[in-house]
Protein backbone atom coordinates (compact mmCIF):
# COMPACT_ATOMS: atom_id res chain seq x y z
CA UNK A 1 0.00 0.00 0.00
CA UNK A 2 1.29 3.45 -0.92
CA UNK A 3 1.90 6.23 1.55
CA UNK A 4 0.78 9.72 0.46
CA UNK A 5 3.20 12.44 1.54
CA UNK A 6 2.36 16.12 1.16
CA UNK A 7 5.54 18.15 1.31
CA UNK A 8 6.53 21.62 0.15
CA UNK A 9 8.93 24.45 0.87
CA UNK A 10 7.37 26.91 3.30
CA UNK A 11 8.24 30.36 4.63
CA UNK A 12 8.28 31.16 8.34
CA UNK A 13 4.88 32.80 7.98
CA UNK A 14 3.33 29.70 6.40
CA UNK A 15 3.37 30.41 2.66
CA UNK A 16 4.58 28.39 -0.32
CA UNK A 17 5.91 30.05 -3.46
CA UNK A 18 8.36 28.29 -5.76
CA UNK A 19 9.56 31.64 -7.14
CA UNK A 20 10.44 33.27 -3.80
CA UNK A 21 13.16 30.97 -2.45
CA UNK A 22 15.42 28.42 -4.08
CA UNK A 23 16.96 25.36 -2.45
CA UNK A 24 20.68 25.55 -1.71
CA UNK A 25 22.86 22.78 -3.26
CA UNK A 26 22.45 20.49 -0.23
CA UNK A 27 18.67 20.79 -0.23
CA UNK A 28 18.53 20.33 -3.99
CA UNK A 29 20.60 17.13 -3.64
CA UNK A 30 18.07 16.00 -1.02
CA UNK A 31 15.26 16.60 -3.53
CA UNK A 32 17.11 14.63 -6.23
CA UNK A 33 17.49 11.64 -3.91
CA UNK A 34 13.90 11.99 -2.76
CA UNK A 35 12.66 11.98 -6.38
CA UNK A 36 14.66 8.82 -7.05
CA UNK A 37 13.07 7.06 -4.09
CA UNK A 38 9.47 7.93 -4.86
CA UNK A 39 6.98 5.56 -6.40
CA UNK A 40 5.39 8.55 -8.14
CA UNK A 41 3.84 11.97 -7.77
CA UNK A 42 0.25 13.10 -7.44
CA UNK A 43 -0.42 16.67 -8.54
CA UNK A 44 -3.18 19.18 -8.87
CA UNK A 45 -3.37 20.88 -12.25
CA UNK A 46 -1.50 24.07 -11.38
CA UNK A 47 1.52 22.40 -9.80
CA UNK A 48 1.62 19.76 -12.54
CA UNK A 49 1.81 22.50 -15.14
CA UNK A 50 4.74 24.06 -13.25
CA UNK A 51 6.52 20.71 -12.81
CA UNK A 52 6.05 19.79 -16.49
CA UNK A 53 9.00 22.13 -17.05
CA UNK A 54 11.19 19.12 -16.19
CA UNK A 55 9.87 17.16 -19.19
CA UNK A 56 11.93 19.19 -21.69
CA UNK A 57 15.72 19.36 -21.55
CA UNK A 58 17.10 22.89 -21.25
CA UNK A 59 20.53 23.80 -22.68
CA UNK A 60 21.55 25.86 -19.65
CA UNK A 61 20.89 23.15 -17.05
CA UNK A 62 23.65 22.14 -14.66
CA UNK A 63 24.40 18.46 -14.09
CA UNK A 64 22.26 18.52 -10.92
CA UNK A 65 19.28 19.91 -12.84
CA UNK A 66 19.68 17.17 -15.47
CA UNK A 67 19.86 14.60 -12.67
CA UNK A 68 16.67 15.87 -11.03
CA UNK A 69 14.85 15.96 -14.37
CA UNK A 70 15.87 12.37 -15.14
CA UNK A 71 14.70 11.17 -11.72
CA UNK A 72 11.41 13.08 -12.03
CA UNK A 73 10.71 11.85 -15.58
CA UNK A 74 11.34 8.23 -14.63
CA UNK A 75 8.48 8.16 -12.11
CA UNK A 76 4.77 7.99 -12.89
CA UNK A 77 2.66 11.06 -12.30
CA UNK A 78 -1.07 11.22 -11.59
CA UNK A 79 -2.79 14.53 -12.24
CA UNK A 80 -6.10 15.52 -10.68
CA UNK A 81 -7.93 18.00 -12.89
CA UNK A 82 -11.40 18.84 -14.10
CA UNK A 83 -10.09 21.13 -16.86
CA UNK A 84 -7.17 19.27 -18.46
CA UNK A 85 -8.02 16.93 -21.31
CA UNK A 86 -4.56 15.35 -21.56
CA UNK A 87 -1.27 15.18 -19.68
CA UNK A 88 2.34 14.67 -20.69
CA UNK A 89 4.64 11.66 -20.75
CA UNK A 90 4.48 9.15 -17.93
CA UNK A 91 1.40 10.89 -16.51
CA UNK A 92 -2.20 9.77 -16.00
CA UNK A 93 -5.19 12.08 -15.71
CA UNK A 94 -7.51 11.46 -12.75
CA UNK A 95 -11.08 12.64 -13.22
CA UNK A 96 -14.33 11.83 -11.51
CA UNK A 97 -14.55 10.42 -7.98
CA UNK A 98 -11.33 11.62 -6.33
CA UNK A 99 -11.65 9.55 -3.18
CA UNK A 100 -12.27 6.27 -5.04
CA UNK A 101 -9.44 6.95 -7.50
CA UNK A 102 -6.90 7.76 -4.77
CA UNK A 103 -7.92 4.84 -2.55
CA UNK A 104 -7.46 2.56 -5.56
CA UNK A 105 -4.07 4.16 -6.32
CA UNK A 106 -2.94 3.66 -2.72
CA UNK A 107 -4.01 0.00 -2.90
CA UNK A 108 -2.27 -0.68 -6.21
CA UNK A 109 1.06 1.13 -5.68
CA UNK A 110 3.73 0.37 -3.10
CA UNK A 111 6.03 2.98 -1.62
CA UNK A 112 5.86 6.74 -1.26
CA UNK A 113 3.80 9.00 -3.49
CA UNK A 114 4.39 12.71 -3.12
CA UNK A 115 1.37 14.98 -3.17
CA UNK A 116 1.85 18.40 -4.73
CA UNK A 117 -0.55 21.29 -4.59
CA UNK A 118 -2.15 22.97 -1.60
CA UNK A 119 -5.76 22.60 -2.73
CA UNK A 120 -5.33 18.94 -3.69
CA UNK A 121 -3.56 18.21 -0.39
CA UNK A 122 -6.38 19.88 1.55
CA UNK A 123 -8.99 17.78 -0.24
CA UNK A 124 -7.03 14.57 0.31
CA UNK A 125 -6.41 15.51 3.95
CA UNK A 126 -10.12 16.12 4.48
CA UNK A 127 -10.71 12.59 3.16
CA UNK A 128 -8.12 11.15 5.56
CA UNK A 129 -5.83 10.10 2.71
CA UNK A 130 -2.65 12.06 3.55
CA UNK A 131 -0.33 9.85 5.60
CA UNK A 132 2.46 12.36 6.21
CA UNK A 133 3.12 16.09 5.98
CA UNK A 134 6.65 17.36 5.28
CA UNK A 135 7.32 21.05 5.74
CA UNK A 136 10.67 22.32 4.46
CA UNK A 137 10.86 25.45 6.61
CA UNK A 138 12.94 28.30 5.14
CA UNK A 139 14.03 31.36 7.16
CA UNK A 140 12.18 33.86 4.97
CA UNK A 141 9.00 35.84 5.52
CA UNK A 142 6.83 36.29 2.44
CA UNK A 143 4.06 38.35 4.00
CA UNK A 144 1.39 36.74 1.84
CA UNK A 145 0.69 34.27 -0.91
CA UNK A 146 -0.60 30.73 -1.02
CA UNK A 147 -0.58 29.09 2.43
CA UNK A 148 0.82 25.58 2.93
CA UNK A 149 -2.57 24.59 4.36
CA UNK A 150 -5.43 25.67 2.09
CA UNK A 151 -7.87 25.61 5.05
CA UNK A 152 -7.52 25.28 8.82
CA UNK A 153 -4.62 22.98 9.70
CA UNK A 154 -5.64 19.42 10.54
CA UNK A 155 -4.60 17.97 13.90
CA UNK A 156 -0.99 16.82 13.49
CA UNK A 157 1.65 15.02 15.55
CA UNK A 158 5.36 15.85 15.10
CA UNK A 159 7.24 12.74 13.97
CA UNK A 160 10.73 14.07 13.24
CA UNK A 161 12.92 17.06 12.48
CA UNK A 162 15.98 17.23 10.23
CA UNK A 163 18.28 20.11 9.34
CA UNK A 164 19.10 20.14 5.63
CA UNK A 165 21.80 22.41 4.30
CA UNK A 166 22.59 25.71 5.92
CA UNK A 167 19.22 26.95 7.00
CA UNK A 168 16.30 24.64 6.17
CA UNK A 169 14.55 22.42 8.69
CA UNK A 170 12.41 19.53 7.48
CA UNK A 171 9.48 18.99 9.83
CA UNK A 172 7.64 15.70 9.44
CA UNK A 173 4.14 15.32 10.83
CA UNK A 174 1.55 12.55 10.87
CA UNK A 175 -2.19 13.07 11.25
CA UNK A 176 -3.06 13.03 14.95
Amino acid sequence: MAKLIYGMNQSLDGYVDHDKFDPDPTLFRHFIEQARGLSGSLYGRRLYEIMAYWDEEQPDWTPDLHEFAAAWRSKPKWVVSRSLKSVGPNATLIEGDLEAAIRKLKDEVSGDIEVGGTVLAQGLGDLGLIDEYQIYLHPVVLGGGKPFFAAPRPPLRLVSTERIGGDVIKLTYAPA
